[in-house]
């Protein structure tokens, strides 16, 4: 096992690079654990993604944009990432302490949902609800057993993700956070049957929402409508299989929701001013 929170043999020092980015939403690139002799630190830093250190014992310093936090045992601090970083150990009493060095669209989110940030770096695990604490520290425990293998390591990660998001500070039943999720549906839904016959009454009805009131709900926030959003994505996709594929512009029409080729050809040449032939041919 290589994960204790109660580790105190100074010196101790574990770091497995493991580079698991093939999810865009949660990714984990390396993770480790350091037992500090007095005073020990690290920076000034930026680094090019976030790394959370979770402090198992002890205390130090964390200076992030001139500001100075204090951390102790129980809390977490971030790194985030393209910010510049310092941090040391107390002098007395130097932590020991664990580290994830992470990634993805999904579980940065999270953070900031929770209030974690470059300008609040520093979040308590340890608070008035043991079990949460206990839970935080078995994930962790699980990770750093399962780290070899990629799915059950992301699996923790997710699970952490879980964490996370239950410390959001984010009123998700306001109405802007809701019509904002009603926006990502749209663009989910989209990004899932692009290559299917698919009409915005449709996706109003997976949203359970009126057509018009979710047509401006989504212009509002992106400038577009759905059905120019729609078209968009399809011939962005229609582009990607004509330069990296050989399969004939009718497989191709269909793969992007055409039932046939001379729909697809009209709407492709509208919208990119060529063919599809002519495209292929030209930057292939």
């Amino acid at each position: 096992m290589r994960f204790n929170p109660d580790d105190n043999g100074v010196g101790f020092d574990f770091c497995a690079f493991l580079d698991y980015d093939k999810n865009p939403d949660v990714c984990l690139y390396e993770i480790g654990s350091y037992v500090c002799t007095p005073g020990y630190s690290y920076g000034p830093i930026v680094r090019p993604r976030g790394i959370i250190h979770y402090v198992k014992s002890g205390k130090g310093k964390l200076i992030i944009k001139d500001k100075e936090h204090k951390v102790h045992q129980g809390q977490i601090f971030l790194i985030p990432p393209r910010v510049r970083a310092y941090y040391a150990a107390d002098q007395d009493d130097p932590w020991n302490y664990c580290w994830l060095h992470i990634g993805g669209t999904l579980f940065l989110e999270a953070l900031k949902d929770a209030g974690i940030n470059e300008d609040n770096p520093v979040f308590d695990i340890v608070d008035n609800n043991g079990d949460q604490y206990l839970h935080f520290i078995e994930i962790l425990e699980q990770l750093f057993n399962c780290y070899e293998r990629e799915y059950s390591s992301l699996a923790k990660m997710y699970e952490l993700l879980d964490y996370f998001n239950s410390h959001s500070k984010v009123d998700r039943n306001s109405p802007e956070s809701l019509q904002l999720e009603y926006v990502h549906t749209v663009i989910k839904y989209i990004q899932l049957k692009y290559s299917e016959p698919l009409h915005v009454n449709e996706i109003a009805a997976a949203c359970n929402l009126n057509r018009s009131y979710l047509s401006r709900l989504f212009h509002d926030a992106t400038g577009s409508t759905i059905k120019d959003y729609l078209l968009s994505y399809r011939m962005n996709e229609a582009e990607k299989l004509l330069l990296h594929s050989d399969q004939p512009i009718s497989y191709i029409a269909f793969a992007v929701g055409y039932s046939d080729i001379y729909t697809f050809t009209k709407a492709f040449k509208k919208s990119k001013n060529v063919t599809p032939s002519e495209y292929r041919k030209a930057y292939t």
